[in-house]
């Protein structure tokens, strides 16, 4: 039977995909489910409604929204953006193809009072946003639509920015779209008065965003439009730490200046805010628990990963980093991802896995995913822990953050490591 809204039925395809289930729906199309056989990997599918008879005004819309997503396939790769895989029309269905996460949530669930994220999870969120919207915007691409149900939460922690439907190109035509221009609530003074935008405009959004992950509320609230923008462009939101006394007292300053009503007084790119996120994430890590990362620090410098490392340069390596226990049989990196993170095994061991076959085992004191970490790979294996495995896992863009030494002795144990497993004949890394 087909749905009221002229779309696929199950079963029915969409280009060379199978429609498996509704998985959501919008104003202008409809999110499937759907399986990619070619990848071997589920995809979603969103389908636009474009029919001219039905609604012209929003036909258009969709029609420009398609195109701007369109345009991005291929363009922006990066781990914390959702990447779009393909797009198309056929029998009068335009749609775009994206990566299917299971068991993701948006960050829309997580901006009520009584249940807020950690405040060390939110700061490693933004961080990552921050950063994926550097790496757009350095690409001529400006988000405009940054909000908590655009910004999903994987199963695995990880974060991936979605829905470019309204972006704006430095490159294309079709992007000026009126009558969504963005969210109210989180648009900037400068989006409220379309006025020009620049990358500023979307490190405001980011950091209303950023204030309502942390306090539970919106920075701004109005029962109609006209006071919501007289607010945004003339209003200061009240401090953070009036609704969260616990915030620490930095944060404030931090939200602050990404939401400045002055562009020129904002973070001029979303890597200067990513970085004054980092400074006040690692203050707050340097206050927990010292014991316990006292603990960490020893069994680390007894690995021979880090026996050239000197301490100080061990203790910026535990700031960047992680810690992980993975119980027996859990996958800690897919075969195909791509990500910018490496790993160093603590304590147990773990296998190497290349279509269901064992290849290699790693054991305390060995590292994989170097070479993600190195030029952007995808990993060509898996990597299964075995019984009690505790690794450190490392974000390349938090050891940004490090001292250029410590970066330069990862480069050489890693290089040694490679050439290594070159010379063995080995395939005990994930490339």
């Amino acid at each position: 039977m087909r749905p009221a809204d002229g779309g696929p039925a199950l079963g029915e395809r969409i280009g060379k995909y199978d429609v498996i289930r509704e998985v959501g729906r919008g104003s202008t199309g409809t999110v499937y489910l759907s399986h990619d056989p070619f990848y071997g990997r589920d995809v979603a599918i969103k389908a636009y409604r474009i029919a001219a008879d039905d609604d012209p005004a929003r036909a258009k819309v969709a029609r420009k929204m398609f195109l701007s997503e369109a345009h991005m396939v291929g363009m922006l790769q990066h781990p914390n953006i959702m990447p779009i895989y393909d797009a198309g029309e056929e029998n009068g269905h335009y749609y775009v193809v994206t990566e299917f996460t299971h068991g993701a949530r948006t960050l829309a669930a997580y901006t009520r009072p009584d249940n807020l994220l950690p405040v060390d999870d939110v700061l490693t969120l933004m961080f990552k946003c921050a950063k994926a919207l550097h790496y757009a915007h350095s690409r001529g691409v400006i988000h405009r639509d940054i909000k908590p149900s655009n910004l999903m939460l994987t199963t695995d922690s990880d974060l991936r920015l979605i829905d470019f439907g309204i972006a704006l190109h430095n490159d294309a035509d079709f992007s000026r779209i009126e009558g969504i221009p963005g969210s109210p609530s989180y648009m900037s003074p400068q989006q409220m008065q379309s006025l020009e935008l620049t990358n500023h405009s979307d490190i405001y959004s980011l950091g209303a965003v950023m204030y309502e992950l942390l306090t539970g509320h919106r920075p701004f609230r109005a029962g109609v439009l006209a006071k919501l923008l007289h607010a945004i462009v003339y209003a200061t939101p009240a401090p953070m730490l009036s609704l969260r006394a616990e915030l620490p007292a930095e944060l404030e300053n931090v939200v602050a200046m990404a939401m400045h009503k002055e562009i020129d007084k904002r973070y001029p790119n979303g890597a200067e805010f990513a970085n004054a996120i980092a400074r006040v994430h690692a203050q707050q890590r340097r206050g927990a628990d010292r014991s316990d990362r006292q603990e960490h620090f020893n069994l680390l410098r007894r690995l021979k990963f880090f026996h050239d490392f000197s301490a100080g340069e061990i203790w910026e390596v535990l700031r960047a980093g992680t810690w992980q226990s993975h119980a027996q049989g859990d996958e800690i990196v897919r075969a195909g991802g791509i990500d910018d993170r490496f790993y160093v095994i603590v304590t147990g061991a773990c296998t190497v896995e290349r279509d269901g076959r064992i290849v290699g085992r790693l054991e305390a004191g060995d590292c994989f995913g170097e070479t993600s970490y190195l030029r952007g790979a995808k990993r060509q294996a898996a990597v299964l822990a075995g019984k009690d495995v505790t690794v450190l896992r490392v974000s390349s863009t938090l050891l940004e953050q490090a001292s250029s030494a410590c970066q330069l002795r990862f480069n050489k144990v890693f290089l040694k490591s490679l050439i290594s497993r070159l010379q063995n004949g080995e395939s005990r890394g994930v490339s």
